[in-house]
Order: C-alpha cells, then structure tokens, then sequence
C-alpha cells in the first residue's frame, strides 16, 4: 500500500525499508546507489555513540566544551562558552546563530581549515540552554567529543560498538578538512541499515537479545528529545529526518519501524502521515 501511494504521488523516493516482528523488507522505487546521504538523520547517529559513552559513564551530560577542549580554545572568546554543556548541544541550545557550520547549504571552507577552532571564535547568539537554534554546529562538536574521549574516529568506534553488531552492510561518513567526521550530516547508509537504529530504539537498546545501549538512555532520548522526537501530533509516533526527503519513523504501537531515502524536499510529511494513520 505504501509502495503503491508514493508512486501514485510520483515522489523522488529512491526506496523505503520496513522492520516489523523483526523481519526486515526493502522496497526500490526507483534506481539510486545501495548507499545514501542521510543528511541530518547522521545527528540521531551521533546521539547513539553518546549513550554509548554515557552507559560507560565516559561522560556526563553536564561536561562543558570548554573543559573538554582546552588546548582548542583560542584566546579571544565568547565568555558564554564557558556555560556550554553537552546537553546543550544535543538539544541545540548552544547559543549559535542558525546554520552555523550547515556544509550542505554552505561551503565548508567558509570556515577555515578547523572547525572546532571555527566554532570557539563564533560569537554566540544567546546564553547556553536558553534559547533552541538548530545548527549542524552542534553535532561536529558531538562528533568531536566522541574521538576525543575514545581516541579515534566517530565512525570507527561505532562500526566496533554498533554498525557490526546491527550488521550494517556498508556506511561511510563526510570528514572536515582535517579528517573528522562530521558528524550533523554526510552519513551515508542503506536504508534498510538506516532502519535499524530505530529498531534499536523500539526494542530499548536491546538487539537480537543483548542490550547494546541502555534503557535509561533510550527513556533519555525519548523524553528530552535528543534528535527523535514525536512528528505526529496525536500519536506515538516518533523519529528524525533529513534535508532532501529522508527519514526514519518508529511506530511503538505497531512495534514498526519505517525509513526511506529520497531526493523530494515535499514528501516527508505526506509520507509520514500516511505511514502514521495505516
């Protein structure tokens, strides 16, 4: 039925992946590569190696940037940096000004060859935690926390901690100048892969019996709305998109997880509303 509605709306969907029961199907619609840009879904991503941190208690969600990174710091900066925590961060609160650092909208040499740098000497808008501000900015200092409290890269700690345990066939991430993942966007993923982070999520951490990321995270997630957050008003329905059409949408109810790549800015809400009412 779902199959039929998008091409009866002739959306740009490339194809869309359904886990329920635990039985996983991939529908194409049309011809596209095995892996896509993920956009902004990446953030729920990096969300995920966070928890992993925290569960270890490798980090509290109250550390500050500016206790983290001190050799990073430059000598002129916005003193409210020093407030900035964590939590602001996953909340996008941090007090930039909107689509700082956004390097699908925007060049990423704009910034200079650092970017950690880049977000430090950027003056900021508002005190941390006051005010909401969605910026990619955000999650590159998310990503960057991550390397630096496990000594290496975003993307290798999750494919050890949580790709080949899901059994991600292939993924790849867009890096910096310097060689950082980027972490706000550039994750590209099957969708069928994609799918099972939110299959992660429904099943609270748990993963083929074994509890890869903790409840108390997951309930986190859910009620501070760390990147999945509710998208129908008047459902349980709960998830994250994407620049360009992509999305990943749990359905608590139905004990269902849907997600598709697409390059259709005007079909994720006819998408998900569908998705929501079957």
């Amino acid at each position: 039925d779902f199959e039929a509605f998008i091409r009866e709306k002739g959306f740009n969907v490339f194809g869309f992946a359904e886990i329920c029961d635990g039985k996983s199907e991939y529908v194409a619609i049309k011809p596209g590569n095995p892996c896509q840009d993920s956009y902004s879904i990446a953030k729920a991503f990096v969300v995920t190696a966070v928890g992993l941190l925290y569960d270890r208690k490798m980090l509290d969600l109250d550390e500050r940037f500016v206790d983290i990174f001190p050799e990073e710091l430059p000598e002129k900066m916005d003193p409210r940096w020093g407030k900035a925590t964590i939590h602001d961060a996953l909340t996008h609160r941090l007090g930039l000004p909107g689509g700082f650092l956004d390097i699908d909208v925007y060049s990423v040499y704009d910034y200079g060859p650092y970017l950690l740098k880049a977000c430090f000497k950027q003056s900021l808008q508002a005190e941390p935690g006051a005010v909401y501000c969605y910026t990619d900015a955000a999650f590159y200092l998310l990503a960057r926390v991550v390397e630096k409290k496990t000594g290496e890269a975003l993307d290798t700690f999750l494919w050890r901690e949580l790709f080949y345990k899901l059994r991600v066939r292939e993924a790849a991430w867009s890096r910096c100048p310097q060689g950082h993942v980027i972490g706000a966007t550039g994750l590209y993923i099957r969708t069928e892969d994609m799918a099972k982070l939110g299959q992660l999520y429904l099943q609270d951490g748990c993963w083929n019996g074994k509890q890869i990321l903790s409840k108390e995270w997951c309930d986190l997630v859910r009620e501070r709305g760390y990147e999945l957050k509710p998208v129908v008003e008047g459902s349980s329905v709960y998830g994250k998109g994407g620049m360009c059409g992509q999305n990943l949408l749990i359905l608590p109810d139905s004990k269902r997880v849907v997600a598709w790549h697409a390059f259709d800015n005007g079909c994720n809400r006819a998408m998900t509303e569908f998705v929501a009412a079957y």
